[in-house]
This record gives structure tokens, sequence and C-alpha cells, in this order.
């Protein structure tokens, strides 16, 4: 009798949890019916490049404006590991400014570029380009040597013309 009860307890058991499913699914309520998707969507249109832009705060490349910092570029040393650095210069000193840095004027050092820099200056991009010199202070290979002397394969400073020959 005993291994009849020990039996029978398991499957009344099992009984119980099937019958209180069942309720449990019958008390549900129906799910509305869904009205048919129509086939033709809307046609997407192209994105607006320029908003995109705009919002996200960049510009184009050659759209920066020149900057109005009392700067001069001096140098630009672009490095791969981030540790990049320009060499400016004030009225009074020039000093090596690295990426994040504030300038004398209040603007932010942002990016540096070989031949220029990017400052953040009143919530807008503005560039720093490096400055062609007035006259070169090397002469390229072939130039005109001094009579007598052998052409040289290095560059060497140009002597300013001052009509007088050396």
């Amino acid at each position: 009798m005993v291994r009849l009860l020990l039996g029978a307890v398991p499957l009344a058991y099992g009984a119980w949890l099937a019958w209180g499913e069942w309720a449990f699914r019958r008390d549900l309520p129906v799910a509305p019916a869904v009205a048919p998707i129509n086939s033709a969507s809307p046609v997407a249109q192209p994105l607006n490049h320029a908003a995109v832009v705009t919002v996200l705060g960049l510009q184009a490349r050659d759209a920066l404006a020149r900057s109005a910092e009392p700067l001069q570029l001096r140098a630009s040393f672009v490095a791969s590991s981030g540790a990049s650095s320009a060499l400016l210069a004030g009225t009074r000193e020039q000093r090596m400014y690295r990426v994040g840095d504030s300038l004398p004027g209040g603007s932010v050092l942002r990016r540096v570029e070989a031949g220029r820099v990017v400052l953040w200056r009143n919530g807008r991009e503005e560039m720093l380009a490096l400055e062609r010199p007035a006259r070169r202070s090397l002469a390229p290979l072939g130039s005109a040597t001094p009579a007598g002397a052998a052409p040289s394969s290095h560059l060497r400073p140009a002597l300013p013309d001052t009509g007088v020959n050396p």
C-alpha cells in the first residue's frame, strides 16, 4: 500500500499542476486581431549630409576659418602615438604646445597636422597655417657655385645677394 501511495503522490501532483496551467491559459485575454500591413512602405529620403555635419560639429577640411590668435606657427611635430605638438610664437616668446593645451589668447590647441594646427576658439574650429618664409634659406643642389669651388652634394645656406662677389 505504501508503494501505491508513493507512486500516486507524484501523479496527483502532476495532475494538479496540469489543471492549474489549463485554468491559467483559459482566463488569459484574447489578443486583438492585427490589421494587415500595407505593402506600400514609405520611400526613404536620402540623408542630408550637411545636417549631419552640422549636428556633429564637423566642418569640411578646407572650410576652416583663419585664426584670429596673435600667434605664428613655426613648426608642427606630428606623432602617430598621439603626442603631437606645435611650436607657436607670440609677440614675446615662442613655446611648445601639446594637443589640449590652452593658448594665451584663450583658445585651445585641438589638432596638430603637417603644416597647420587647428584651434578651438569661441565654439568653432580655426586654422593656423605654417607660413612660407620670405626668402629661401637653403639653395637647391645644382645652383650656381662660387668660382673654383667643387659642387657639393649637400644643401648649403644661400647668401643674400648683395651685388658683391665673395
